[in-house]
């Protein structure tokens, strides 16, 4: 999965600085003010400062700063005043209000406030890392939550949240006759066995029957609905005894009536059956007919045998374990087990809850995941024109990514196939949605997403919706070289303010030198109907290597007063990893390629937005 970017520093910094400007004959000119600067400290060990946003309500100016390892790497974010004297920023707690009901909600690492994006009702912030179990198996959607102008989370919402399965009836059938020996390991199988399964009234349902000479349900399917409680009742049954084994027997009794709607039996779910037993039936003649009907009804059938009296009584153990597979479902090497005793039984529990899952689970092997380590809100952008929230899914199809469109309570998640043929991910690593943003030509919204792996060279994707949530892929650029990250960061630029885009800057931090260093570059595309064209680079002044420039950018105010908005660009690793920002202006042409001024000592990002008075920087920690 992607992580958070480390550090090392004791302490992660906000500065909030201010430009004065002062007025020479025909030209303008302006300085950086920093011996007012406004210093937040926050806990490195937090990543305090790794995001971070501008907010407005009635209590006065706020900065949000997301700290995603706040908590055991569960994430947080604070809010610090921008106006008056305390440079104290209190942290939100939002942990505990950021979960999805009716899963079961996995919140360590989930990396909460590594993403956060303005919208017209206050903040929208993410936990990318946000997970949910299923059975035994952990899978990574992500989650999003709206502040709303008191800082306060709304709902929170999982577009890509997984089914875990379900519904699904498992009876156990459990040999109790005197041969087995001693008891205890058969309800510690069940209660190593149950943990792992999705128990609940709307996924697993679990019943357990006895058999000796006859059968008895223990409880039934609908008897409990949380593991907890089955816990405890098949931690005291009791073994019944019996000098048979009527193990067919047992099993059509199961399929009559363990699986009965009258017993909890639901009939939508999917049926299966474990039969756990230590040795050959008295009632074989019945078991080419009562299997037969088990499939007739679609049951899947688990045979497990337990190899112990016969090993105690020197007893050869071909015809049981020929039996026991004559139970079990087909292919027989994924359906039937064999232990050497009955204390050996708890050690393939696992096992067994991961092939059941499995069954109505996800049903999709590793090299098949679609959503399920999706990572939802790895990035964020909020599309003005058309109200919709953009959600970078890097890990979605494979790693090959793709985006998320949420309004309102709805969410359109851009199926594999959207992109396929633009990307052409051979290798399903293309990790778009990496970032976003859109442009605009006064009348049409553009939506663009990064995927800076794509090809291993990077690219950039232009793309429109219909009304019918279809994405057509209008234009796309590709990287100039391989492992640039072409595509990681994204700015549009209104330079005149007209309402129109006017460039697209596209950030390549890890371009390389020809001395094979890191200096990093900033692409600039001119756009006419959504079609990118180049018109150049921004690079650094000279010497600039190992400095990741491009690697954060940002639309600033009109800092010279000209009329046009100037850009900000960061070199994080730059000045022997201090950092270094640069200033480039805006004209009647479009942006400068030429550096205007530089500022040394930070930082790694950049958020220039909102207050036409006053920028801020941040510095998450002093070495990347």
């Amino acid at each position: 999965m992607l992580q958070v970017k480390t550090g090392v520093a004791e302490i992660g910094l906000l500065v909030l600085f201010f430009f004065s400007r002062v007025q020479i004959i025909q030209s303008q000119s302006y300085n950086v003010g920093t011996s007012g600067a406004t210093i937040f400290s926050g806990p490195a060990s937090e990543e305090f400062g790794y995001t971070v946003q501008q907010a407005t309500n009635a209590q006065g100016k706020w900065l949000l700063v997301g700290a995603p390892w706040s908590g055991n790497r569960k994430g947080d974010v604070y809010k610090c005043p921008v106006l008056g004297s305390s440079n104290t920023c209190n942290k939100l707690n939002l942990q505990g209000f950021v979960s999805i009901p009716d899963v079961l909600n996995v919140n360590d690492n989930m990396s909460l406030g590594l993403t956060l994006a303005r919208i017209p009702t206050g903040n929208d912030m993410c936990g990318p890392l946000w997970g949910q179990r299923c059975g035994d198996q952990n899978f990574y959607p992500g989650i999003c939550s709206k502040l709303n102008a008191l800082f306060q989370p709304q709902p929170a919402f999982s577009p890509a949240v997984q089914t875990c399965g379900g519904p699904m009836d498992i009876v156990i059938v459990l040999d109790g006759s005197n041969s087995i020996y001693p008891w205890e390991p058969m309800t510690d199988f069940l209660l190593k066995l149950i943990p792992s399964l999705d128990i609940g009234p709307r996924s697993t349902q679990i019943s357990v029957i006895q058999y000796g000479v006859d059968p008895r349900i223990e409880f039934k399917l609908n008897s409990y609905q949380t593991k907890q409680q089955i816990i405890a009742a098949a931690s005291s049954i009791q073994q019944i005894y019996g000098t048979a084994t009527n193990t067919f027997k047992a099993i059509q009794f199961a399929r009559l009536q363990g699986f009965a709607t009258t017993n909890g039996g639901r009939p939508g779910a999917a049926k299966v059956l474990v039969v756990v037993t230590d040795g050959e039936s008295h009632d074989q003649h019945q078991r080419d007919q009562v299997i037969a009907e088990c499939e007739k009804q679609g049951i899947t059938r688990f045979g497990i045998a337990v190899l112990g009296y016969y090993i105690r009584n020197s007893i050869d153990t071909k015809d049981l374990i020929k039996e026991i597979k004559s139970i079990a479902s087909l292919p027989t090497e994924r359906f039937f087990f064999n232990v050497s005793e009955e204390a050996a039984l708890s050690t393939i529990a696992g096992t067994l809850g991961s092939r059941i899952f499995n069954i109505e689970g996800t049903g999709k092997g590793g090299d098949n995941f679609q959503m399920e380590m999706s990572q939802v809100g790895f990035s964020a952008h909020y599309a003005k024109q058309q109200d919709v929230m953009m959600l970078g899914a890097v890990g979605a199809y494979a790693w090959s990514g793709t985006v998320v469109h949420q309004k309102g309570s709805k969410a359109t998640i851009f199926p594999f196939s959207a992109f396929e043929a633009t990307l052409q991910d051979r290798n399903h690593s293309s990790l778009l949605g990496y970032a976003l943003t859109t442009l605009t030509d006064g009348s049409t919204e553009y939506f663009v997403a990064g995927a800076p792996r794509s090809n291993h060279s990077g690219q950039v994707i232009v793309y429109t919706v219909n009304a019918q949530k279809q994405a057509t892929v209008v234009d796309q650029e590709r990287g100039k070289q391989i492992g640039s990250y072409f595509g990681s960061v994204l700015c549009s630029l209104d330079v005149d303010s007209d309402g129109v885009t006017d460039l697209l800057l596209v950030g390549a931090p890890m371009y390389m030198s020809e001395q094979k260093r890191e200096e990093g570059k900033v692409y600039l595309f001119s756009i006419t109907k959504g079609i990118l064209s180049e018109e150049g680079v921004l690079s650094g002044p000279a010497g600039n290597e190992n400095a990741r420039f491009g690697m954060s950018i940002s639309v600033g105010p009109d800092l010279d007063l000209d009329g046009y908005r100037d850009v900000v660009v960061g070199a994080p690793l730059e000045d022997k990893e201090k950092g270094v920002i640069y200033i480039y202006n805006g004209n009647k042409d479009g942006l400068a390629k030429e550096v205007d001024c530089s500022y040394r000592s930070l930082w790694c990002r950049i958020c220039i937005s909102g207050w036409m008075d006053g920028w801020m920087l941040l510095e998450p920690t002093h070495n990347m």
